[in-house]
């Protein structure tokens, strides 16, 4: 075993202890929550690993980042989560790689993808992005619709071909009523979620915290985790 296999294994332990005891907790099954490990600013070399040890959910924010690197791992069984802010001129090549983009926030993109997934013969998941700190009809500083654009967001999403609306996801906010009540935060999400599914049962996934706030997450009902730094490490600072 190499020196980055052990580390990134001891990590990996460390993690699923914190989501295995969140979970027990709140009376959850440990089953209902999946690990998604963010893999971006890190070598494809990394996501082999994190494979060989039993990952098989990975995410990226950056199309030019995750394009070549979802390429050279191509051979493994990998579920890829697009979870950054997404230009429409990247869309057919996130489309390419991706099966599910958690940062739909726009009826544009949703044309976008839809055209792209139809062209490429795909089926693409599709998350809303809320963003907690936007105003009525706006969006937040870090991408993601307001609660009161989800409703016509996920209309758009059920008639868009090649698209399938999964969920909602969510970032804590920085700023606005939830900064530093990542909790809070996440109950808010829940709640946007139980009216979502009460018309689309199938659009059920909730992907809610990251390294800093998985607990909070899992408490509140996240199926999804996001955790990058507790696995990876400190990410190298980009250019």
């Amino acid at each position: 075993m190499t020196d980055r296999t052990a580390e990134l294994a001891e990590n990996l332990a460390r993690v699923e202890e914190r989501i295995t005891a969140a979970c027990a907790a709140v009376g959850r099954p440990r089953e209902e929550v999946t690990l998604i490990v963010v893999t971006k600013t890190y070598p494809a070399s990394d996501v082999r690993i994190l494979h060989g040890l039993g990952v098989r959910d990975v995410a990226e924010n950056r199309d030019q980042d995750a394009a070549p690197k979802a390429a050279a791992c191509a051979d493994l069984d990998l579920t890829w989560h697009f979870v950054g802010q997404l230009q429409t001129n990247k869309v057919r090549s996130v489309v390419g790689y991706a099966d599910v983009v958690q940062s739909v926030d726009r009826l544009k993109l949703v044309s976008s993808l839809s055209a792209a997934a139809e062209r490429a013969g795909r089926e693409l998941g599709c998350l809303i992005q809320v963003a907690l700190d936007a105003e009525s009809g706006g969006r937040g500083d870090r991408g993601g619709v307001a609660p009161d654009g989800v409703e016509e967001l996920a209309a758009a999403l059920d008639e868009a071909p090649g698209l399938r609306l999964g969920g909602l996801m969510t970032v804590a906010p920085l700023v606005g009523e939830y900064a530093g009540r990542q909790r809070a935060a996440f109950d808010r999400l829940m709640d946007l979620s139980t009216a979502l599914r009460a018309t689309r049962p199938a659009a059920n996934m909730v992907s809610a915290g990251m390294s800093a706030d998985l607990e909070d997450a899992i408490a509140a009902g996240a199926t999804h985790v996001r955790v990058g730094t507790a696995v990876l490490g400190v990410r190298p600072k980009l250019g």
